[in-house]
This record gives structure tokens, C-alpha cells and sequence, in this order.
């Protein structure tokens, strides 16, 4: 209860007015129960003006004449502001309680001093005034249309209730999301209801805010455990994935441009707060309603858990989901295992990649079976298992594969593949990149970043280290400081604003796949070298959202890919093709079918006797496209003229062709290095650490 002075008040009304704002304490909204003291708020004028202003509202509800005096008149002085005419009284008057032998001038001026005080904290605020008439509309609506007003509150109370129930038991899984599972008996709202019962009013408000804050963080990681198991075929990392909200925002600005991304961002953060908002205004609320029905609060409470035991004890489900749902405290202890396991995994993998079988083998001991082959690792994007057995995408993929491996083998190249499980799935196509070529498992961005910084020995180093290649890199995907080039053994890496392209972007690839390859034709591959050329080509034409995609023109008329921009222009927006599910796959097969034919027929066109091509998947398309439950499985083939290249991988039992098989081997990802390195007379030093 706020404490209440004044010296003004007659006998008689001070205990009236307490008593009035007694027995409205239980009914005042939360803002007001948070607000504390309104005496306490004039007096000291550091307080908010806001809750003040609540406080007044408050007093307007009592009787005039109960309502205090403002703190300029608790001070022991008449009615009337001190004057000149009367300073002998100003020291007796001022809150400083100046003593009866002071010099007159300084009483005076502390006199004076005080008075402006007062006169200041008794001035009304704007933000008083509006919040005291609205609370009088409102009172007086509520006095005019009672029916109206109970019927309101009421709906306030269940919408608050179905908030914090629906937030309760929602899942982390677009898949897993349905009616009958908003239809259960959340065990953290009983709980919740026995702390409020059993809290004074000041612990149980703060406990009830804090309370609906945190169940509005555990529903924003739902929300991106949802978006990233779409997209990325995992749940969302609280230590490490912060950062791919970056490239996520980079990602919408390349599709659909700033304007847009701006207001999606917009749109988004708008929600989150308001997400925090409603939820901690909801559980005050609901913890008020439990306090100002106590009785009839503790028997629901009792029945609720009574209930929740029983249903938990027998498995009582309704479609398969239990009655009985611990969905948030289970939340928050997998966040909190996931945590602590990032962190463990951290210290353990700076252990596995100072371990190396190839670390310490001599450069004359490492793919001598290769020396003279200008060797090429392409690795298209969203290339996966999707493409060739989806019904949908595959009749297409399967097609055009089964074409260019006759159009190769016309001219004289033949080709064996396989499957890989990429350590990625539906983005971060790095970490498929990186597993692939340094024979460590690099599924998440802090084992990224450690496995960067280390000398572990990438595939396409071994070919620097010998010393018999010349190494390159045609990266048109990247668009900044590219650091990465040391641990891959790179001598020259040619990003995007290095191949002279003049044509349009199509989404976010900034150029299609032939010009690319068109351009590390003219300036690496038919160019006179003294050594064969060890060259790593990323194509990006097949990167979502598949709108526009690019079409094939002829190899003389690529110019500075200026061709390009009537096809970009006519091309499927990015929006027609995101919201539309069928689409989405029609056009990701689509893509493919350009991509494997650039390449393919950039290697019929350019291709000599020497030159070998090892291409493959990064990880499969996002889950609205390859499927909720797909594989993370990628297609990977090798192709070369020289019969020599294909003979030594015949014990791999890869199917020969374009096409792996079904039935084809598969490997991790991760074991490609090691098995490629062997295959061609590699002999294995181990580095241990």
C-alpha cells in the first residue's frame, strides 16, 4: 500500500481516501501495479511521469474531496506562496528546515528556492492530463455499457490465455505443426499458476512480466528452429548461427531487392517486440485474474495438475500427441544441451583437425598418378539426390544427364559417380565445400572457422604442395575479402567483380554458369602455362530462389554477357516462384539441367586429352523442394579422356555415366579427400598434432 501524506486533508476523509485506494489495489491494470507509489512519484522528481499519471487516475476514481493535496502542500506553510512582503516566515516555511539564527538573505533565497519547487511539482505534466482523461473515458464507458465492458473483458482474458498456452506447446517444426497440437495440458502454465497463487502481489507481478519475456524468447527460437529445419535441415544454434541472419537479410536483398528486405526486416523485428510484448502483458494479466479469484483459482489449479498427472501416467494422447505437454521445459533443456555441447565440440575439434594421414607425406609422394593432368573441382550449387529421383525434378535431371554423357562420350570422355552425404543441408553451401576438400567433418560454422585457421592439408593444397601445379580459383559467388584462399592452396582466386561481366544478376547468382566458365576459359584454362593448371570453380546458376534462371546461348556470342538482359528480363520473378511450392521444384530442376549442361559442354569445347573434371553437389535444395524427409545425399562424378584416370576408381563400384544409380555407393562427404588421394598413389604420413 502506498504511503499517503498531507497535512491539508480534513479528519475525516484521510482513512476514507485509503481506504478507497485499498480496495481498488487489486483492481489496477498492470501498468499501474508496476507504476508503485504515486505520492512517492510526485514527491521525488526523478520518478516516470507515467506512472504518476496512473496513480492520479486512480485517485480520480475516489470521491473529490479524499483525494490528497499535492506534495507542495504537505509542507508546513499556508495556502499562499511566501511573497516579499512576508520574508520573517519564508525560513519557518522551506523544506529545508532553515534554523530560527540564520542571516535572513540565504532563509530567503532557500524560501524561494522551495517555493518554485513546489510550484513545479504541482504543476500538472501532459502525460498526466491524457492519461487521466482517457482513464476517465474509460470509466465512464464502462459505466454507461457494463454488459459491453464485461463481455470485453472477458475476451481479453481468454485471448491473453490462449497466448500463453499456444506459445506453451507450439513445436519447433513447420512438419510437426497442427491443430491437436494446440490441444494439450501445458505442465509449465499449472506450475506457473501454483508460483502466482502462492506470491505477494509485487513478487508475482515481476515474476509474471519476467515470466512472459522469457516464453517470448523460447517462441522466437521455435521461430527459427522452424525456419532453419526448412531451410537447413537442422535446428537453429544459439552460439553460432547468430551470424547467418547476415547472409539470410544478404540473401533477400539479392532476390528481391533492398526495398523489400527492408520492410521484410522491418516487419519482423515489429513482430518480435510486439511478440514481447503481448506475452508479458498476457501473464500479468492472467496472474491478476488468479489473484482477484483466489479460491476459485487454487481448486483449478489442483484439477489442472490432478489432470495433467493422470493424462502424463497413462500416455493419453488424442492423434497421436500426449495430453499431458512439457514442450517448453523440454525446450530449454535442449537449448541448454546444445549449448554446452557447441562448446565442448569447440575444444574437442581443434584436437581431430591437427590429426592429418596425408599431413606429413612428401610433396613427390602425393598424387603422382596425376602429374600432367590439369585437373578441375567444380562444385555446383544445390546439386542433390533430390534432383535425380524427386518425380518432378528428376524426369528432366535425368534426361539432360543421360544426353551430355553420350554428347562426352562422342567426344572421347567418359565419366563413373557416385553419392556423398554432405555435411550441410539446403544452404551454407562452405561447409559442404570445406568437408569435401579437407576430409573433416565441417558441419556447423565454428568447426568452419578452426579447421580456416589451421594447416590442415585441403585436396587442392596437396596440388600446390607438390609443386607440379599451377593453382586458381573462379569464384563468381564472392563478393568481398575471400581469406579462405590460404587453406585451399589458391595462387589466384578470380571473384565476381574479376571476370568482367556487364550482364544482369539473375537473383542472387551474379552471373550464369557460361559466362563463368567461358571466362576461366579465356583467362586460366586456354592460356600457355609452364605447369598444368589445379583450378576450383564454384557455379551459383542453380542457387534458390531458381528465378530467373538462365538459358544457354552460343559460346561466340558471350561477350561481357550483355546477352543476358533480355533473357533476365523475361525470366520468373523471385516472388512468383518462393510462394509457390510446385514451382519452386520445377524451376530448382530447371536450373540443374543449365548448370550440368555449361559445364559439360564447356568441357566438350574445351576439354583436351589432360584435362580432368571432378564435379559434384555442395548439399541438397531447401526442404520445400527436396522434401521433409530427403537424404542430404549429392551427386559426385569424375570424367576424363585418359582411360587410366577412370581404372583406378573401379574398385570404388561407382555407376559409369553422369548418373549415379541408386543403388551407387555412398560416403560421407568427408571421406572423399583421403579415398582420392589413395586412389591416385598418395602415400599416407600421419600428422598427429
Amino acid at each position: 500500500m502506498p504511503q499517503h501524506t498531507s497535512t491539508r486533508q480534513s479528519s475525516g476523509t484521510a482513512g476514507g481516501a485509503e481506504a478507497v485506494l485499498d480496495e481498488r489495489d487489486e483492481e489496477r491494470t498492470p501498468a499501474a501495479e508496476a507504476a508503485g507509489s504515486t505520492e512517492a512519484t510526485e514527491v521525488g522528481s526523478e520518478e516516470a511521469a507515467p506512472a504518476a499519471g496512473v496513480a492520479d487516475s486512480i485517485a480520480e476514481e475516489a470521491p473529490a474531496e479524499t483525494v490528497e493535496k499535492p506534495a507542495a502542500e504537505s509542507l508546513e506553510e499556508p495556502a499562499e506562496e511566501p511573497t516579499a512582503e512576508t520574508p520573517e516566515k519564508a525560513p519557518e516555511e522551506s523544506a529545508a528546515g532553515t534554523a530560527d539564527e540564520a542571516p535572513e538573505e540565504p532563509a530567503e533565497k532557500a524560501a524561494e528556492q522551495a517555493a518554485e519547487q513546489a510550484a513545479e511539482a504541482a504543476t500538472p505534466r501532459p502525460t498526466r492530463r491524457t492519461w487521466s482523461a482517457w482513464s476517465a473515458r474509460t470509466r465512464r464507458w464502462r459505466e454507461a455499457h457494463p454488459t459491453a465492458a464485461q463481455a470485453l473483458s472477458v475476451s481479453v482474458n481468454v485471448l491473453a490465455a490462449v497466448l500463453v498456452v499456444a506459445a506453451l506447446v507450439m513445436p519447433n517444426s513447420v512438419v510437426r505443426l497442427g491443430p491437436e497440437k494446440f490441444l494439450r495440458i501445458p505442465g509449465e502454465a499449472v506450475i506457473g499458476a501454483a508460483l502466482m497463487l502462492a506470491l505477494p502481489r509485487r513478487p508475482r507481478i515481476v515474476l509474471a512480466a519476467v515470466s512472459g519475456v522469457a516464453l517470448g524468447a523460447m517462441t522466437v527460437l521455435n521461430l527459427l528452429d522452424m525456419g532453419f529445419n526448412q531451410y537447413l535441415g537442422r535446428s537453429f544454434n544459439l552460439v553460432l548461427d547468430w551470424s547467418l541472419l547476415g547472409d539470410a537479410e544478404s540473401y533477400l536483398e539479392d532476390s528481391l531487392g533492398r526495398t523489400a528486405t527492408l520492410a521484410a526486416a522491418g516487419g519482423v523485428i515489429a513482430v518480435v517486440l510486439l511478440l514481447f510484448v503481448l506475452l508479458a502483458l498476457s501473464t500479468v494479466r492472467l496472474s491478476n485474474l488468479l489473484a482477484r479469484h483466489t479460491g476459485t483459482a487454487t481448486r483449478g489449479t489442483l484439477i489442472a495438475g490432478v489432470v495433467w498427472i493422470t493424462c502424463s501416467s497413462l500416455g493419453l494422447q488424442i492423434s497421436g500427441v500426449p495430453l499431458a505437454s512439457d514442450r517448453t521445459a523440454t525446450a530449454v533443456k535442449i537449448q541448454a544441451r546444445r549449448v554446452a555441447d557447441t562448446l565442448r565440440d569447440e575444444a574437442e575439434f581443434q584436437k581431430v583437425a591437427k590429426v592429418d594421414a596425408f599431413g606429413n607425406t612428401p610433396a613427390a609422394q602425393l598424387v603422382p598418378d596425376l602429374r600432367g593432368k590439369d585437373m578441375i573441382f567444380t562444385f555446383i550449387e544445390s546439386y542433390g539426390r533430390s534432383a535425380i529421383e524427386d518425380p518432378i525434378m528428376a524426369p528432366g535431371v535425368d534426361s539432360t544427364l543421360d544426353a551430355r554423357t553420350k554428347a562426352l562420350a562422342k567426344a572421347g570422355y567418359h565419366a563413373k559417380s557416385g553419392w556423398l552425404t554432405s555435411a550441410t543441408y539446403g544452404g551454407s553451401s562452405w561447409l559442404g565445400h570445406s568437408t569435401t576438400l579437407s576430409g573433416l567433418w565441417i558441419n556447423n560454422q565454428q568447426r568452419y572457422r578452426t579447421v580456416m585457421a589451421s594447416d590442415h592439408l585441403s585436396l587442392t593444397k596437396a596440388f600446390k604442395k607438390t609443386g607440379a601445379w599451377d593453382t586458381v580459383g573462379v569464384m563468381p559467388g564472392v563478393q568481398k575479402a575471400w581469406p579462405e584462399q590460404s587453406f585451399y592452396g589458391l595462387d589466384k582466386v578470380y571473384n565476381a567483380f574479376e571476370l568482367g561481366y556487364k550482364g544482369p544478376k539473375f537473383s542472387w547468382s551474379t552471373m550464369p554458369d557460361q559466362y563463368a566458365l567461358e571466362q576461366f576459359q579465356q583467362r586460366v584454362h586456354g592460356r600457355k602455362h609452364d605447369k598444368p593448371m589445379m583450378s576450383e570453380l564454384i557455379l551459383t546458376s542453380s542457387h534458390q530462389p531458381w528465378a530467373p534462371i538462365p538459358k544457354m546461348v552460343g559460346w561466340d556470342q558471350l561477350g561481357d554477357g550483355s546477352i543476358f538482359k533480355g533473357i533476365q528480363a523475361a525470366g520468373n520473378k523471385p516472388a512468383d516462384v518462393i510462394a509457390d511450392t510446385t514451382k519452386s521444384r520445377q524451376e530448382y530442376g530447371k536450373s540443374i539441367q543449365y548448370s550440368v549442361t555449361a559445364l559439360t559442354e564447356w568441357l566438350e569445347r574445351y576439354g583436351t586429352d589432360d584435362t580432368v573434371l571432378v564435379f559434384l553437389g555442395d548439399h541438397q535444395p531447401i526442404a520445400r523442394v527436396s522434401g521433409n524427409h530427403a537424404s542430404r545425399d549429392v551427386p559426385i562424378s569424375i570424367v576424363a579422356k585418359d582411360p587410366k584416370v577412370l581404372d583406378k576408381i573401379t574398385d570404388w563400384g561407382w555407376t559409369d555415366g553422369l548418373r549415379p544409380a541408386h543403388e551407387a555407393p555412398v560416403w560421407k562427404m568427408s571421406a572423399f579427400r583421403d579415398k582420392f588421394l589413395t586412389a591416385y598413389g598418395s602415400t599416407p604420413h600421419p600428422k598427429k598434432g
